[in-house]
């Protein structure tokens, strides 16, 4: 008889566990851990992309260049943000008080943002590189909207609150 490794049994009862229960959905821990892991690679890609739009609003490169690096940087916010809607999605719904309002509500959060940079991206493909200056203002303006537009699609937690999942959430590395 083979011994059980240690990472096998517990990957084994993780697995099982929600099989357990009379519900197909996943328990607070396992969405949220599902949800974080969705989430991570999105978060990390966003933070690069904000960090290079700033720079291309700063850097000295000619009005044709500035558009073509903002549209690419907007798109790639644009495709990042629906990867991890899509993951989002595949978590399902959890089994918690809500479950379905508040998986529609991290959908419908990302998928605002997911727009806003599609948005953004579409301004940017439309404004006309000469002159400089008007460009600029213009860029100015298509990333006041983006803002404003990824502000209004933020997740209300207020009426989406699940102790069991504000726990798990709060507890598992993968969302830290």
């Amino acid at each position: 008889m083979r011994a059980v490794r240690p990472i096998t049994l517990a990957l084994v009862l993780v697995l099982a566990a929600p099989l357990a229960g009379c519900s197909s959905r996943p328990g607070a821990q396992a969405w949220a851990a599902l949800v974080c892991t969705a989430l991570s690679p999105w978060r990390s890609e966003i933070d690069t992309l904000t960090s290079r739009t700033q720079q291309q609003m700063t850097a000295e490169t000619t009005p044709a260049q500035a558009k073509e690096n903002l549209a690419r940087l907007f798109n790639g916010a644009e495709s990042a943000s629906e990867e991890a809607r899509a993951g989002v999605q595949r978590a399902g719904v959890p089994d918690v008080t809500n479950g379905e309002e508040i998986a529609d509500g991290f959908l419908g959060s990302l998928a605002g943002i997911r727009d806003a940079y599609g948005t953004a991206r579409t301004g940017i493909e439309a404004l006309a590189t000469s002159p400089a200056k008007s460009f600029y203002t213009e860029v100015a303006r298509v990333v006041e909207k983006l803002t404003t537009d990824y502000e209004r699609s933020s997740l209300d937690t207020t009426s989406l609150e699940s102790v069991e999942l504000r726990q798990a959430f709060d507890s598992l590395p993968e969302c830290q």
